[in-house]
């Protein structure tokens, strides 16, 4: 009872992990897009050799956490709680596995997440590593009538160093019974060790047809009306079939901020410094939280859409062209390199809660460096 309680209390703090407005993944009953991985997984939940912990990975917001906690719930389901006339992981939506789930008062549940500091009124930088010591009381109890355990990691890329190895030390001693579901959206940046200690469940950006159904469903869920047929095409573009991302978009006036990194793009090899400063400006505080994620998200994505288009030739006829000018066959490996520099250093900044314009400063003006380089 009393984790039952802790857990309704927690529920009325805010999520970092939710996009204000809609749904919560574990609030999301479907899964839409990901049928072969819902395959694997109720395979392996009807096996009798179910690998201790899952690492599922893909792009931001294209349904991984929602897939974990699906899984959370056929796992945990008694007999008769699921239902057998729909797919293999479908759970009765007023059953008690089900309700306790979406409630996150599941007895044999556990979500290790960044926690919300109600004094301070402000989320934690990262997943601490007491936040991973609960693991320790939770393995200690027994599971609900030899049930199983599930614990849902979301998301790794939030671990500090000693929360990660304090992951590990579970990782390597697993008890029965027991299921990891992780949850990454760089898994190249966790510990090598923990990625060779699960089964790896990669996730593909959501097709266009999926996505629109998704993001439909999202908004019908929340209430809010669909964007216009001409808006659909730049959505589907933009978004990368990511279902958080296009819902971003609709719901934040992402569609300006695209236009705004577009604008300043195509300014190189001379920056345009007063808009630089301008966004800055917009993106500081916490306020902004949500639209500083876009706009790193947005910026990460125009530019590898700009470094494939020069190395393929491959995307629409403005991408071509701009890639061309800015980037050009000798500078490819030095923006493709710079890639990989910007989305390290937004992690760090989002991690470390560094000054956001002087980021978005900086990384503004590598961008007019690189594009200056001789070609």
């Amino acid at each position: 009872m009393a984790r039952a309680a802790l857990s309704a209390d927690a529920e009325v703090l805010p999520e970092a992990d939710r996009l204000d407005g809609f749904a919560h993944p574990r609030e999301t009953g479907a899964v839409i897009g990901h049928g072969e991985a819902e395959r694997i997984f109720a395979d392996a939940l009807a096996s009798k050799r179910m690998h201790h912990a899952w690492l599922i990975t893909g792009a931001a917001g294209i349904g991984k956490a929602t897939l974990a906690y699906r899984f959370a719930r056929a796992a945990l389901a008694r007999e008769g709680e699921r239902d057998l006339f729909g797919d293999a992981l479908d759970v009765a939506i007023d059953s008690t596995a089900y309700r306790q789930v979406t409630a996150l008062s599941h007895p044999g549940l556990l979500v290790i997440r960044r926690g919300y500091d109600a004094k301070a009124k402000r989320f934690a930088q990262s997943i601490a590593v007491d936040d991973v010591r609960r693991l320790k009381s939770f393995l200690a109890m027994s599971a609900e009538e030899g049930g199983r355990r599930v614990i849902i990691v979301d998301s790794a890329d939030e671990l500090n160093m000693n929360a990660a190895n304090a992951l590990l030390k579970s990782l390597e001693e697993p008890p029965s019974r027991t299921v990891f579901l992780i949850v990454s959206s760089a898994p190249g940046r966790l510990l090598a060790t923990i990625r060779s200690r699960c089964r790896m469940l990669p996730l593909s950006p959501l097709s266009a047809d999926d996505l629109r159904r998704a993001v439909q469903t999202a908004l019908t869920a929340a209430n809010k009306a669909e964007p216009s047929p001409e808006v659909w095409a730049d959505m589907e573009r933009i978004s990368g079939g990511s279902v958080r991302r296009a819902l971003t978009l609709a719901d934040t006036g992402g569609f300006t901020l695209q236009a705004r990194i577009d604008k300043l793009l195509a300014s190189l090899p001379k920056l345009d410094m007063a808009a630089a400063h301008g966004l800055g400006d917009e993106l500081q505080g916490a306020a902004n939280d949500a639209k500083f994620v876009l706009f790193g998200g947005l910026l990460a994505d125009t530019l590898a859409r700009l470094i494939r288009a020069e190395a393929t030739g491959q995307g629409s006829a403005a991408d071509v062209s701009l890639a061309h000018r800015l980037i050009g066959p000798a500078r490819l490996a030095t923006f493709a390199e710079l890639w990989e520099t910007l989305a390290r250093e937004r992690a760090e900044a989002m991690q470390l809660n560094l000054d956001r314009k002087s980021l978005i400063l900086t990384s503004l003006m590598r961008l007019e460096s690189a594009s200056r380089t001789p070609s």
